[in-house]
Order: structure tokens, then sequence, then C-alpha cells
């Protein structure tokens, strides 16, 4: 996407084969930087710090981080026992975002399975073959998303259809933009699409506490992208769509089961009941590999991740030019910082997926993906 005129990503290898370079997105939009990952332990933190979120993105990163672990290997030597460990440690970096598994197990499968003429690879050729599965995962995951885009743009082209060319105004939750992805987003991407189509289009950006992942990222980025938006509390959601100011919601997921249950930022349960009570279409948007083929009830089965709850007391800002962080509540009062809430099945009108549109259930996901049979959903 670009910014101020300039292609960029939220993350990228550098061009020494040896550091893999991040937006760091807890200080935008107020300091753009860019952080240097070296090795897994930067990776780690990158991702539990959120310097980078967002599942695909999420995702990516630990591809690259298992890169990063070969290439950095004590050994120098292959040792599969010291990469499977090393898997394991970034897997555990978020427990929500299923992307962050199944990227790693890719990158892990196609190191250990590198082979040439017949013989064991070499460490350095093992080292190649994760830099290869690390960089096609992060094309895969643009590409879908912008297929994501174009196969939402009808949903949208709809509704501006039946208000005759009037502005279409779509509601989201957190951040599920390019900066939580690699291009176009998960449930900006029909937005970006529409925009680009020529559609009257207006978003209303939830602030998303408690990190304000709205307010501070949704909002920048469709800024650079020229598109209306209005960010409001994460509590007006509902009076907006009773009054009719909201035509369609789109929300991203971290995980998502084969069933139709969806795993997003806290607080989009209480955005799909209200769309329920107002009879508003309520959409998920994301790549195939975001769902998760193994759980069946999301409610009681999604790790649903707890963290610290000084984001919660404590409010990130910009003051007389600096970055500060200030606390909101009594000191000594208890918080609890759950990071997502599950939306079952039946508020979710549709899955905005790679293949197209489906409904959010079993049958509708299972015609989509049906490579993904009962036999073997992994």
């Amino acid at each position: 996407m670009k910014v101020d005129g300039n292609d960029i990503r939220p993350i990228w290898p550098d061009k020494d084969g040896k550091t893999v370079r991040v937006i760091d997105q807890r200080l935008l939009p107020h300091e753009f930087v860019v952080a240097e990952l070296k090795t897994v332990d930067h990776v780690i933190t990158a991702i539990q710090d959120m310097f980078v979120r967002g599942a695909p993105l999420i995702g990516v990163t630990g591809a690259y981080g298992l890169y990063l672990a070969a290439l950095r290997s004590p050994t120098k030597e292959p040792d599969n026992d010291y990469l499977i460990r090393e898997s394991i440690r970034l897997k555990n970096a978020r427990p929500t975002a299923v992307n962050l598994s199944w990227a790693i197990e890719r990158v892990l499968k196609a190191v250990l399975s590198e082979k040439h003429s017949e013989r064991p690879a070499k460490h350095s050729e093992r080292i190649d073959a994760a830099r290869r599965e690390a960089d096609a995962i992060a094309e895969e995951e643009a590409l879908n998303c912008k297929n994501i885009g174009e196969n939402g743009l009808g949903l949208i082209k709809e509704i501006s259809e039946k208000k005759n060319g009037g502005t279409v105004n779509v509601l989201t939750h957190c951040n599920a933009g390019w900066l939580a992805c690699i291009e176009y987003g998960t449930a900006t991407a029909p937005i970006y699409a529409a925009f680009d189509n020529d559609i009257d289009i207006h978003v209303w950006v939830d602030e998303t506490r408690p990190l304000n992942q709205g307010s501070r990222l949704t909002a920048w980025e469709l800024g650079k992208y020229g598109i209306k938006h209005t960010i409001v509390t994460d509590n007006a959601g509902g009076h907006l769509m009773q009054h009719g100011m909201v035509d369609i919601v789109i929300t991203g997921t971290d995980r998502s089961t084969y069933t139709g249950d969806v795993a997003n930022k806290i607080g989009t349960y209480l955005k799909a009941l209200a769309a329920k009570d107002n009879n508003i279409p309520f959409y998920v948007a994301l790549p195939s590999s975001t769902f998760d083929w193994t759980i069946r009830d999301g409610v009681k089965e999604i790790p649903i991740e707890e963290r610290n709850p000084d984001e919660v007391k404590y409010v990130q800002g910009l003051c007389q030019g600096k970055i500060i962080s200030a606390l909101i509540s009594p000191a000594d009062s208890a918080a609890k910082n759950f990071a997502f809430d599950v939306t079952p099945a039946e508020l979710v009108t549709g899955f905005i997926t790679e293949r197209g549109v489906c409904k959010a259930t079993e049958q509708d996901i299972m015609k989509m993906f049906p490579e993904k049979n009962s036999a073997g959903k992994k």
C-alpha cells in the first residue's frame, strides 16, 4: 500500500538477508518507526508486545522468525531438535491467532523435508528453504487479501445501487487493514476496492479500547488512502445502527471455526448483537489461513488471551509533542484485559474469503473449501 506516495508493507526482509524489518505499530499514528528483528527473541517480543498484530501479519512474522532461527542455528549444521524447539517458542508467543502456528508449521515442514538429489539438505539449503517458504506465505496472504477485496466489493456495490449511489456507511472494529495483514487488509479490503471503483463510501471507525487500534491505526490507514471516516467510541455502534446510520458491518477475525464461530478483538460480539437486532448485515472477512479446521465450538474451545491489565488502566497519546502513557483509573483498582471475544455463527451473516462469500455454516464453509473434508481438516 502507499503511504505518502511510497509503497510499503508492515513487514519485509532487509537486503542484508539477516534482518527482518517491521513497522512498530505501537507508535502510530504519531511516530513512524521501523524496528529491526534479528533473532527469535526479537520476533517473540515484537509479537507479544504488539509491534506487529493482526492474524495474517502475526503468521508472516512467525514464518520469518523461523527463518531467523535457521539462519542463526548455533551449530551451523542441520539440527531438527533446535528448529522444533524454536518453532514451539514462536507458536507460544500469542495463543489466539491460529495463523501463527499455521505459518510456522508450514516453514518447519519445508525446512525438515528439504532434500537435494536424494541426499540430506545442507544447513545453507535449509536456510534458503525457510526463506522461500516465508516469502511465499507473505505473497499468498497479500493475494488472498486482494481477492477478499474483490469478492466483498459486490456486497458494497449492491448497497450503493439500492441507495441510488448514496453514501455507503460501513462500521469496522479494531484494525483489520493492511497494517494487520500484508496488503489491502481483510475487513478493509472491500472498502479499498469500493473506493477504487468510485463508490461513495464512509467508514465508522470504532476506537477499539483498550489499545485503540481503530482510532490509531484504521483511521491512519484510511486517511492516508483518502477514504472518508469518522472515529466513534466503542459503545456508539448500537446507537448508529438504531438510527439507520450503518449499512453493513465488516470485521476481521483472529481465529474462526469451520462451523462459523468467530474470535476477534474484544467487543466484536456486542457489535454482532446490535447488528442482529437492527437487521444489519454482519460480515467477517478472512483468508483461509485464519480458519481453525480442528475446532467446532468457538465459545468453549478457542483460547482467549488475557493481556496486561495496565493496557486497560493506562492510555497512550501525544502530549506536547511527546508520546506518553497516562493513568486513567485509580492506581489500586483491579483490571482484567480480555483481548478477544467469540461471536457465535448464528450472528454472522457471512464470510468474505479469498474464494468468495459464503454463509457462516459448516455446510457452506466446507463447500467453499472441499479439500478440508471431515476425514482430515488440516
